[in-house]
């Protein structure tokens, strides 16, 4: 399925929902259905809350006016954020309808999508707005440029494709392909991303090993549902296939 194709079947499915649902303190969570090589899934867009009531838009779905008007409820739309290469199809629009707000994107989507704005790339100097309420890590070795995010107040780990959790999908080709790629009803990642997405996979491993020493006890996923509790261990389960870093 090509990207319009995505685009356009969750826009269609997305209609006009708006209801975003907290969390956890400082953190709204909405969802839309996707659609990708056949598959039924769900696209996740996290809402956090900065120092000064800004709002920072991780990994933006769809925007419809009641989605936006949630948005605008909670705060200012200061900062828009692609986590990685695939998590971007909506960004634009919200981009554009939020001039004022400064994107942040990960090296290389500028040449991906050559009409998008991208105020800040991933890794360039820290975010003076994000200090003191998220951190952010860029995973090495990751072929998708993924950035995750530690939302300190409310100990909240933030990722797109990092890890999925789509739990039992009804749908039979999604339930056989989730089964087939191993992150059918439990916190994982798919052997694909597993086979094709690594170029160092200790560097990789590094960073991983980063991401678990913050004292995360939730998890957001870009695609599935978010864990409550138990997140570190659910992270580090889903990473035990990768070798420990030497050297």
């Amino acid at each position: 399925m090509s990207r319009s194709d995505v685009a356009t079947s969750s826009r269609a499915a997305a209609g006009d929902r708006g209801r975003l649902e907290r969390f956890a303190d400082g953190v709204w969570l909405d969802t839309q259905p996707v659609g990708f090589l056949g598959l039924r899934l769900t696209a996740t867009m996290a809402v956090l809350q900065l120092k000064d009531g800004d709002v920072l838009l991780f990994s933006p779905i769809t925007m419809t006016r009641a989605r936006r008007a949630a948005v605008d409820a909670v705060g200012r739309v200061a900062h828009l954020y692609a986590p990685n290469l695939y998590h971007h199809l909506w960004l634009g629009e919200w981009a554009a309808a939020y001039p004022a707000a400064r994107v942040h994107a990960p090296a290389g989507l500028s040449k991906k999508r050559p009409g998008l704005r991208v105020d800040r790339v991933h890794g360039a100097a820290p975010e003076p707005a994000f200090a003191g309420v998220v951190e952010e890590l860029a995973i090495d070795g990751f072929r998708l440029k993924e950035s995750v995010l530690f939302f300190q107040p409310a100990r909240t780990l933030v990722v797109a494709d990092l890890v999925h959790n789509v739990g039992r999908p009804p749908h039979r080709w999604t339930a056989l392909y989730t089964r087939t790629m191993g992150f059918y009803g439990r916190v994982a990642l798919s052997r694909m991303i597993r086979w094709a997405a690594f170029s160092d996979r200790r560097a990789a491993r590094r960073s991983v090993d980063a991401v678990l020493a913050w004292p995360f006890e939730r998890l957001v996923v870009g695609h599935g549902q978010p864990l409550t509790d138990e997140a570190r261990a659910a992270v580090a389960a889903a990473y035990r296939w990768l070798p420990a870093a030497t050297g």
